[in-house]
């Protein structure tokens, strides 16, 4: 099971950049701990969290003016990790993969349609499509009911501390690869079962 943002896109970056700027331009106030609170909320749940920084708008339309943006950039270009795209298209080759992504649906498909990677993954799950985003384990739960595994026979790969918690609390086996710019929180962290520095210390080996 791999998670989106921060293991396949370097899109945590841009997803600041854009929601940074929409809370200034909207009358709120963007916090210290904004963004690490922000890593692994689902849709409506950042939405409704930007609202209550002082924006302006009602959540719903929070969340379709910075999703609209967020797909701008990334049709554009989308700011794929190193290696991602390889190292997805050798463990697909042996290993039946998902992805549960607090993205929305939107931006799942556009990421996966321009990297050219749909076809290796048998199911993917956005956090909209569950009753609550990570922390929560909702939405790896959802990808392993879709694909028909117990969860406990499952391996995610994660970045963040919200990530971390929600594959954990899944009863899934964890391995995390920190993003250097958004480390983890210590105590996420101890929760994964390997940290490796990079996707292309992931293989099929150690999965076995």
């Amino acid at each position: 099971m791999f998670d989106l943002d921060g293991v396949l896109v370097d899109s945590e970056p841009v997803w600041e950049e854009v929601r940074r700027a929409f809370v200034a331009d909207h009358g709120g106030t963007w916090q210290p701990d904004t963004q690490s609170r922000l890593m692994g909320m689902s849709t409506a749940e950042w939405a409704a969290y930007l609202h209550s920084l002082g924006v302006s708008l009602p959540p719903d339309e929070i969340a379709r003016r910075v999703v609209d943006q967020m797909a701008a950039h990334y049709r554009d270009e989308v700011p794929l990790m190193p290696r991602a795209v390889e190292t997805v298209r050798r463990l697909s080759e042996s290993i039946t993969l998902g992805l549960a992504s607090s993205s929305p649906r939107t931006l799942i498909d556009v990421v996966l349609d321009a990297a050219e990677l749909k076809e290796c993954f048998a199911a993917t799950v956005s956090t909209e499509e569950v009753e609550r985003g990570k922390p929560a384990p909702d939405g790896y739960l959802e990808a392993a009911r879709r694909i028909g595994v117990d969860p406990q026979e499952c391996v995610a790969v994660e970045d963040s501390s919200n990530g971390l918690r929600s594959a954990h609390a899944a009863g899934m086996r964890v391995i995390a690869v920190p993003h250097p710019r958004y480390p983890p929180a210590p105590d996420a962290l101890a929760l994964a079962w390997r940290v490796l520095p990079d996707l292309d210390a992931l293989n099929p080996d150690l999965l076995a």
